[in-house]
């Protein structure tokens, strides 16, 4: 498992203006090679049918500190409620489809891609795959999905030792920081 430093630059209750975002940060960045993880937490039995259609083979676990049941433990999701979804390595047209079926869950999608860009601003060169993402936490403030909110928050993840790249990467989208750089365990 490897870490990335991530960095909150936009929060808005706007959907669309956070994509829009993404995809400017995404033209930024080495997209050679780009895929999406997902993750979500589905609530009712309507938002696990929605996700459960875009992401059906998506691991899913009960979600809550020492709550039982797992697809790898078989059973269903439904009988589990709520339940964590994860599915990885998705092409990247799967990103608007899976916060499309999420609605109002609380969704995450990470773009993980080549590199990021030379910073020259900030005497940083070129930017290898490790610490090379974007994250959208739809509703909610941070990346885990445990602070539910009427927002959707955008994320520039970055190598620790090049901490000095998010702000310029909000900078060159016409943002800036707004919370703190912190550990983002992948």
């Amino acid at each position: 498992m490897s870490n990335s430093y991530a960095q909150p630059i936009l929060r808005t209750g706007d959907l669309a203006e956070a994509l829009r975002v993404v995809r400017q940060l995404l033209e930024l960045a080495d997209t050679s090679s780009v895929e999406v993880d997902l993750q979500a937490v589905a609530r009712t039995p309507g938002e696990l049918k929605r996700l459960a259609e875009v992401v059906p083979e998506a691991d899913w676990w009960a979600y809550g500190s020492d709550r039982p049941g797992s697809s790898r433990e078989g059973g269903t999701a439904a009988d589990h409620l709520p339940v964590f979804l994860s599915d990885w390595s998705r092409p990247i047209h799967m990103a608007e489809v899976f916060l499309a079926a999420a609605g109002s869950a609380s969704a995450m999608v990470r773009w993980d891609f080549d590199g990021w860009p030379a910073a020259p601003e900030v005497n940083l060169g070129r930017g290898g795959t490790r610490g090379a993402y974007v994250t959208l936490a739809a509703h909610a403030h941070d990346l885990y999905l445990n602070e539910p909110a009427d927002v959707h928050t955008v994320f520039v993840h970055v190598k620790q030792v090049e901490a000095e790249r998010a702000p310029w990467l909000a900078a060159q989208v016409g943002l800036r920081a707004i919370g703190e750089l912190a550990m983002a365990p992948l």
